[in-house]
């Protein structure tokens, strides 16, 4: 099958309704690119898809006798206009009359746009009026960038001359107005994805350094020099030779990309989804490995847009210059080599790059010149080149470099702009061997929004921040990060911290062990490289401690503590978990994620100042959260025998966990229903919610006489209310009534959204909790991309003491989950204790504190059974079905 025979085939057509045929010969163009992907270059096939297209709309436009309509024309724009069309892009359609049709035109038209629809193309059409076209095209960009790339597909060709005429005319956008609305439209366009490309579900057509960004070039290219062919850019300067062709290859790998996309997803799909990934990457050509092809396909395709990204800048920059008349205003020469125009940093003369120390003494220049706003387009081709001839050796092997680089390291008003530069353009990845392994590097989760490389840049910028001035969101960081003597220190270990990711082995332990070299390559002093070592090593230890363990144990404390070992220690490692939570995803830092560090981190302090004496530590906190719930009480008026009575029932690990605005409301709360209604033999619970008692979420509390599956009912109520549970702790009283406490978050991580929302929840638990049997039907459905992600159920134990049995889960956060461990507590005749539950993108990572119906620690025997029966359960959730 060729593409000749194909539109061969289309002569064969007869009569419009005749759709079986027309379907026949649509779905043959198809297979053609499909068959024809392996052997022919990309270029061909998009534009082979054009042909065709442009072949059958003009055989179907003559066989409805639009041909004898005068003054028409049926007209290719958008995409369809540059004569590209990709296996299932838009065909964008304009049909423009001088005059208004008539009614059997218009009829003919109809059927001509509905028989295109019925042979499946994806048709974006507009029918209109020369005039009206001309008219709506000064009013929007869109429809002005679309007539930019017309071109006639048949008809009437005065009409479209006319039509081409006025769209391009003196009345039409000019070419400064032109640039500054696709100027503004990009960047709008980049802000959605954070200004990033490095998204590990990026789109290929729409996010910064790809297809658009190329497109961005090209329309304002036509507006202006009615160019058409990108290699007259490099007549009128803009561009050198190779620079083009590098950009016609960067074209050429996205357009493959994209082309293999829509035929694995057979539809118009630009986003490079997890689901498609695999396949998208075996027909690229790089294996059948599953993650080892898609991370080789997914380093290509980032290096191709960081190409593609300084190309954009650098015709851009010089476009606005001179598409807008724009001569230099503010000029200052700062060196030899460099001078500010219009606050870009720009060379005095060619070889201004000529050593890699020379690019690191710019860098230290950038740093020391605050008034550096970006890189003229002359820097950026400079750098490239620069970039280029010496990238036969890492920049590191050089003593002088070494020496520079660090000198950058003890500076951190280089993190503002010189850090981004040496990010971008890829002077890091130069230096470091080790960097340039992470760069472009795919995180196999929806915990990581970033690729390694992009996300290590951005907890080092989270760093930067909290030095800053503007910090006025993180004070303790703030506080922290001033006064440290050697702001390199904490800098190093950010860089270095994921840096052996992808490597066979714990990741902390092998970056502790290459920021061990680097520290003693650098000549960095013993006592500071062993800090960076240590941060690295256990850059996660404190994040997991909060989310994972329960830190009002007096036991995890001095563990916790005994492993910190120190006041500096302590600081250093809650700035670093800080940034990197930041950093690791937009969504991902919440109230509730800030509240545990914040808790841990205080405890452990005071824990530090009393010698490790953690349980004369907490003794202090029971002794303060009673006083100070006493003292709110008695400003509500609350009768204090009451409270003597109702805190004489609970132990003092009550008071520990809660801070005294929860315990004066729980008390409150309780005592005003005991004198109501919640009288000794009444077995109906309290159920009430509260978004102010706990900083970190929407408290919910459940009190009453104990009962089986209390904690599986509401937790499958919550779920089926678009909620999660992140903390739970169950208290149950002397006299055997239970106090069970959550801390309930919108699914997103956010705070519920607002008192009426809180209420319904709350009613809608007491609902459920009057009714007899199990929980609440849950109909949520399991996200799509959770469906690409293979997270094998793991269940492990551990005695704590004589009394409970620690269960640590891992398994798919599917909906419903935490309901089917409640009920699987319930068969085994578990009492639940404490709930943590924590998040780790599609990974429920959750902590379960139980004890058996004698109250004491799970044997062997029960610890087998209670596991059956979470795997038996979880089971059950396999058959979730995406809507």
């Amino acid at each position: 099958m060729t593409l000749q025979s194909l539109i061969q085939d289309i002569d064969t057509i007869g009569a419009v309704d005749d759709v079986p045929t027309i379907k026949a010969c649509v779905e043959k163009s198809y297979e053609w690119i499909t068959q024809s992907f392996d052997s022919t270059p990309v270029n061909q096939l998009v534009t082979g898809r054009a042909h065709f297209v442009d072949a059958l709309l003009c055989h179907l436009w003559k066989l409805f006798g639009l041909g004898a309509v005068n003054d028409l024309s049926l007209c290719a724009v958008g995409g369809y206009g540059r004569g590209h069309l990709q296996p299932h892009s838009d065909i964008d359609l304009l049909i423009v009359s001088k005059k208004k049709l008539s009614a059997d035109a218009q009829e003919k038209v109809g059927l001509f746009i509905t028989l295109l629809w019925d042979i499946k193309l994806d048709v974006g059409q507009s029918v209109r009026t020369l005039k009206e076209t001309v008219k709506l095209a000064k009013d929007d960009i869109t429809i002005a960038t679309n007539l930019v790339e017309s071109r006639l597909l048949i008809g009437s060709e005065e009409t479209f001359e006319k039509l081409w005429e006025e769209a391009n005319g003196r009345n039409s956008w000019s070419s400064k107005a032109f640039f500054s609305a696709k100027y503004d439209e990009q960047k709008r366009r980049h802000a959605k994805f954070n200004g990033t490309a490095y998204n590990l579900e990026p789109n290929i057509k729409e996010n910064p350094g790809c297809l658009r960004d190329i497109q961005s070039i090209g329309w304002v290219a036509k507006k202006h020099f009615k160019e058409y062919d990108g290699w007259n850019l490099v007549g009128h300067g803009y561009f050198t030779e190779q620079e083009h062709s590098e950009l016609i290859a960067c074209r050429m790998h996205l357009w493959k990309m994209r082309c293999a996309l829509h035929l694995v997803a057979q539809r118009s799909e630009n986003r490079l989804l997890f689901d498609y990934q695999p396949d998208v990457a075996e027909m690229m050509g790089y294996g059948e490995e599953g993650k080892s092809s898609v991370e080789k396909m997914m380093r290509d395709f980032f290096r191709t847009v960081a190409r593609v990204t300084e190309l954009n800048q650098m015709l851009l920059q010089r476009f606005k210059y001179d598409m807008l008349n724009q001569s230099v205003q503010h000029s200052a020469i700062i060196n030899e080599d460099f001078e500010l125009l219009d606050y870009m940093i720009s060379p005095r003369h060619e070889r201004v790059f000529s050593t890699p120390e020379a690019i690191l003494d710019f860098l230290n220049l950038v740093t020391n010149t605050p008034e550096v706003k970006g890189l003229s387009t002359i820097c950026i081709r400079q750098l490239r080149n620069a970039h280029r001839e010496f990238e036969s050796d890492y920049y590191v092997e050089r003593p002088a470099c070494r020496e520079k680089f660090m000198m950058l390291m003890k500076q951190p008003d280089f993190f503002n702009f010189g850090w981004d530069i040496m990010h971008q353009y890829g002077i890091i990845q130069a230096y470091l061997p080790e960097w340039d392994t992470i760069v472009g590097m795919m995180q196999f989760d929806l915990f990581h929004a970033y690729t390694v490389d992009e996300h290590t840049h951005r907890l080092v910028k989270q760093v930067n921040y909290f030095f800053s001035k503007e910090n006025k969101d993180f004070p303790r960081c703030g506080r922290i990060c001033r006064n440290l003597d050697k702001p390199e220190v904490l800098y190093i270990a950010a860089i270095f911290h994921d840096i052996a990711k992808g490597r066979n082995g714990d990741h902390s332990k092998l970056g502790a062990k290459d920021v061990a070299t680097f520290c003693e390559l650098h000549n960095v002093p013993s006592d500071d490289a062993e800090m960076i070592a240590w941060l690295v090593e256990n850059h996660l230890l404190m994040s997991v401690v909060a989310q994972r363990r329960d830190i009002y144990d007096p036991d995890v404390i001095s563990e916790f503590a005994g492993a910190i070992r120190s006041h500096n220690h302590l600081n250093l490692l809650y700035t670093l978990t800080l940034a990197d939570i930041r950093a690791t995803n937009d969504n991902l830092w919440n109230d509730w994620k800030a509240s545990l560090l914040r808790e841990l981190y205080l405890m452990t302090q005071k824990a530090l100042d009393n010698g490790l004496q953690c349980q004369v530590t907490l003794n202090e906190r029971v002794a303060t959260h009673k006083h100070q719930a006493r003292q709110i009480l008695q400003e509500r008026a609350v009768d204090p025998i009451s409270v003597d009575a109702l805190w004489a029932r609970l132990d003092d690990d009550y008071f520990v966990r809660f801070k005294p605005t929860q315990v004066a409301w729980h008390t409150e709360e309780i005592i005003t229903a005991q004198d109501d209604w919640l009288t000794p033999d009444n077995e109906a619970l309290l159920v009430r919610a509260n978004d102010n008692s706990a900083k970190g979420g929407t408290e919910l509390f459940v009190y009453g006489k104990d009962r089986k599956a209390l904690f599986a009912q509401v937790a499958s109520v919550l779920d089926s209310r678009n909620c999660s549970i992140h903390d739970a702790h169950v208290t149950v009283t002397r006299d055997g009534y239970v106090f069970d406490s959550m801390i309930v978050l919108e699914n997103d991580g956010t705070r519920l959204s607002s008192d009426s929302r809180i209420s319904s929840l709350e009613k809608a638990v007491s609902t459920q909790l009057e009714k007899p049997g199990r929980s609440h039907e849950n109909k949520r459905k399991l996200p799509r991309q959770m469906r690409q992600l293979d997270v094998p159920t793991k269940v492990r134990f551990f005695n704590l003491h004589d009394e409970a049995t620690l269960v640590e889960l891992e398994a798919l956060d599917a909906p419903g989950i935490l309901a089917k461990i409640g009920h699987a507590f319930v068969d085994t005749n578990m009492t639940l204790k404490l709930a943590k539950i924590a998040t780790i993108g599609e990974r429920a990572e959750d902590i379960f504190i139980v004890s058996n119906e004698a109250g004491t620690a799970l044997t062997q025997e029960q610890q087998v059974s209670l596991k059956k029966q979470i795997l038996f359960k979880l089971d059950q959730l396999e058959d979730i079905t995406i809507p």
